[in-house]
């Protein structure tokens, strides 16, 4: 498979941080924060607040699908840890995703971060918008 060269400097420094990332096959070393991070029940606890957060403030179903993520980006302009939020909704015209960004760690987050409930439809993602987060 040929791969095309970057077009601007977002594809570049994606493309340079790709090459960078460890092999999925590697053990993960002991000594790495973000490894430990994973496993940390402070962690855990995190995720599931702002999952409930999400809950509470777009006023969703217990049965709503809501993902919570904390990523590591490399990226030029990009906070080192960010908070990644995605959730569905059903409608008419079947069923929507929206998602938004929190540059700031999960454990950082707290309910007057998320998005004001009004702009619910504005976090919508069209369909085939070209979104690599979630």
């Amino acid at each position: 498979m040929v791969s095309k060269p970057p077009e601007n400097e977002y594809e570049n420094a994606l493309a340079g941080w790709l090459l960078t990332r460890p092999d999925e096959t590697d053990s993960a070393d002991e000594s790495d924060p973000f490894e430990a991070r994973k496993n940390d029940l402070g962690q855990i606890e995190a995720l599931a607040r702002v999952r409930e957060f999400v809950r509470k403030r777009f006023n969703l179903p217990i049965d709503a699908a809501i993902m919570v993520s904390e990523v590591e980006c490399k990226l030029p302009g990009c906070p080192p840890l960010e908070t990644v939020v995605a959730f569905w909704t059903k409608s008419e015209e079947g069923e929507k995703r929206h998602h938004f960004k929190l540059f700031k760690r999960v454990t950082e987050v707290g309910y007057d971060d998320l998005p004001f409930a009004w702009l619910k439809d504005s976090l919508i993602v069209p369909e085939g918008f070209g979104c690599e987060c979630c």
